[in-house]
């Protein structure tokens, strides 16, 4: 029996005496490593949130490195105590390919959430028409971007469908034009009914001074002369300007006598009488 003992003992102080020195070495690299991959993190982010990077962003990309160093590390740990690591790194590889080809659509998303907050196309709190949607943007995330339209709907798009297509961003630039069409009667006085409209955008404050409003006649239609009417505004003013604008225009056109036509059609009857 002692000697059974005294046997495995020699043999634990072989193997001892043999992997001890690697096993501490292993748990060394690890900790120093994994240290050294929080330090690095860390770093990346201050640069980062000094470059004024979206702190979407900045988290996701610190998690990401921190993930991939300390992956580096453990393998660096695991070979020390003589694991052969070659076909773990295979393995490792076909699973992120196969995974990526499964995902291949979130990646397309989280790419595309890349260049939006990179970027900057557009913000949180403005207006745009991306994805085939209209809204205001409450949030842009990595995958998905959080929309809210006019009537109180919440709409999310996928970051892919926005980027693949065109982004209208009705909130960059601080002056918005109105386009109004009015039209009037050929018998009516052209004249009148522009300083008509002139009158009503004057003195409407909401409505810029520079640029100037435009109002012509843009068209001789087959049933009326019609007259635009081109106000600019800042963004937020644009639909109560248009909604007041267009009431008090056929308002006061009919108060001063001037018609608003609509189409018609005249049907001619002929009776044919026999003899």
């Amino acid at each position: 029996m002692n000697e059974t003992l005294a046997k495995v003992g020699e043999t634990l102080m072989g193997y001892v005496a043999k992997y001890g020195l690697d096993l501490v070495a292993a748990i060394v690299i690890f900790i120093v490593g994994k240290w050294l991959a929080r330090v690095i993190t860390n770093l990346i982010e201050k640069a980062m949130v000094k470059s004024k990077v979206d702190s979407t962003l900045v988290k996701f990309v610190k998690n990401l490195v921190y993930m991939g160093l300390l992956a580096f590390v453990v393998i660096a740990a695991v070979n020390k105590l003589g694991v052969q690591t070659t076909s773990f790194i295979a393995v490792l590889g076909a699973a992120g390919l196969a995974i990526g080809l499964a995902l291949q659509g979130s990646l397309s998303n989280f790419a595309s959430g890349v260049i939006l907050i990179m970027f900057k196309p557009f913000k949180v709190g403005d207006f745009i028409e991306a994805g085939g949607v209209l809204g205001s943007v409450v949030e842009i995330q990595i995958f998905n971007t959080m929309l809210d339209h006019p009537d109180n709907r919440r709409i999310i798009v996928p970051n892919a469908q926005i980027t693949g297509g065109t982004i209208t961003n009705f909130s960059a630039i601080e002056k918005r034009r109105i386009d109004l069409v009015f039209g009037i009667s050929y018998d009516d006085d052209m004249k009148k009914a522009k300083n008509i409209l002139e009158k009503i955008v004057t003195e409407d404050a909401r409505i810029l001074k520079d640029p100037a409003p435009v109002i012509a006649v843009s068209e001789l239609a087959d049933s009326s002369v019609n007259i635009v009417c081109r106000p600019f505004v800042k963004p937020g003013d644009y639909w109560a300007v248009r909604f007041d604008v267009t009431e008090k225009a056929k308002e006061q056109l009919e108060k001063n006598g001037i018609s608003i036509p609509f189409p018609q059609t005249d049907i001619h009857v002929y009776e044919n009488k026999v003899v």
